[in-house]
């Protein structure tokens, strides 16, 4: 296993937001990239692929150190799921192995209204934002194997403040998701790599 993908996508990512200035261009540069790596399944390390029995794992693959970017695996165990939320960035979300559900929702009239849902497959990417679209949820669409998600987001995800809508009241909550380990992955060191 080699990580030079995942090395090489912070790399290019960082070019993307150094040289362009709006979200959609930002989007429209960067989704490829998101493409090409999770078109490929032999980078990611296994302690980012781990799954929990009780709830989704968002593990912290890279952080931009100005918080400009920020590269997350989502670990999917059957059955498991989002609450209604919001991102207050934009992201890009790539499904790499198994599948998701995602239901999408919109403000209307202080309550939420569900206004589409779709099935992302493996090499298909979702792109969220608060111009775009930002509130959902999200679940492994497979019912009998584990799925994983590579997100990049517009900023230190797991650091931002953001909202849990409920479902009956569409009444927002603050949060703070954090990450589910305290680990990353050494981009920089070549010595162990295979490739």
């Amino acid at each position: 296993m080699s990580i030079t993908r995942l090395r090489t996508f912070v790399q290019s990512m960082t070019r993307v937001v150094e040289s362009h200035q709006t979200e959609a261009s930002v989007l429209d540069a960067a989704r490829p990239l998101l493409a090409d790596l999770i078109d490929h399944d032999d980078w990611l390390p296994d302690a980012f692929a781990r799954p929990n029995p009780q709830k989704y794992q968002q593990y912290l693959l890279y952080c931009d150190p100005f918080e400009r970017f920020s590269l997350v695996s989502f670990v999917w165990g059957p059955g498991q799921k989002t609450p209604i939320h919001d991102h207050m960035t934009w992201g890009m979300v790539g499904v790499m192995r198994g599948s998701e559900m995602c239901r999408e929702f919109a403000a209307k009239q202080g309550k939420l209204e569900q206004t589409g849902e779709h099935v992302v497959a493996p090499g298909g990417i979702d792109l969220v934002s608060p111009a775009l679209g930002d509130i959902h949820v999200v679940s492994n669409a497979a019912a009998d194997r584990v799925s994983i998600s590579i997100h990049c987001y517009g900023a230190n995800i797991g650091a931002v403040r953001r909202h849990v809508f409920a479902a009956d009241s569409g009444s927002a909550s603050e949060f703070i998701s954090g990450y589910s380990s305290d680990m990353t992955p050494n981009l920089w060191d070549r010595s162990r790599e295979t490739d």
